[in-house]
């Protein structure tokens, strides 16, 4: 037997009852399962739309600054790289 099946048996032994028991509570788990996710998203404060508009806007520009940062850091390095290899290169 592998470890793997070991290790299912010995949880499901472990669990209490046998494997047809917990077959069968296996529907009411869901249901009970399902019904605390809709109470606990019923207790959830959702943002207004002007509120989502204005973060969308916040993250948007956010994206747009750092965009032009990288990107005059990177036009930075490489003309840094590349002179420094024509200051080495060896002419022959």
């Amino acid at each position: 037997m592998s470890i793997e099946t070991k290790k299912m048996s010995n949880s499901i032994t472990a669990a209490g009852g046998n494997f047809a028991d917990r077959l069968r509570s296996w529907p009411e788990k869901v249901r009970s399962f399902y019904s605390d996710v809709r109470n606990e998203m019923r207790k959830v404060t959702w943002p207004s739309w002007k509120e989502v508009q204005g973060t969308t806007t916040v993250v948007i520009i956010t994206v747009f600054i750092f965009a032009l940062y990288f990107g005059i850091i990177d036009y930075i390095i490489q003309h840094a790289v590349t002179y420094m290899f024509s200051m080495f290169k060896v002419r022959g």
